[in-house]
């Protein structure tokens, strides 16, 4: 699975969680971009990836999270 296909599979998962079908998704996203994107729905986000993705990220490599293609690398990552 391609990192541009990981992405392109992220874009409804957020879509979903924030309840918000406008929402585009880069590589560059971050929290700061996207309205209502907080602690609670950071968690959800995440649960939501691991699910769509059949994957489960460690702590650790959550907290190191800083914008949407470290999320990305990190699916590609456990899928490889």
């Amino acid at each position: 699975m391609t990192h541009d296909e990981i992405l392109s599979q992220l874009q409804p998962v957020f879509q979903q969680v924030f309840d918000d079908a406008s929402i585009q998704v880069a590589r560059g996203t971050t929290a700061a971009d996207v309205e209502g994107w907080d602690s609670l729905t950071h968690i959800q986000l995440i649960a939501a990836v691991e699910k769509h993705f059949g994957v489960k990220f460690k702590l650790g490599e959550i907290m190191k999270f800083k914008n949407v293609g470290d999320l990305v690398d990190c699916v590609a990552k456990h899928k490889g």
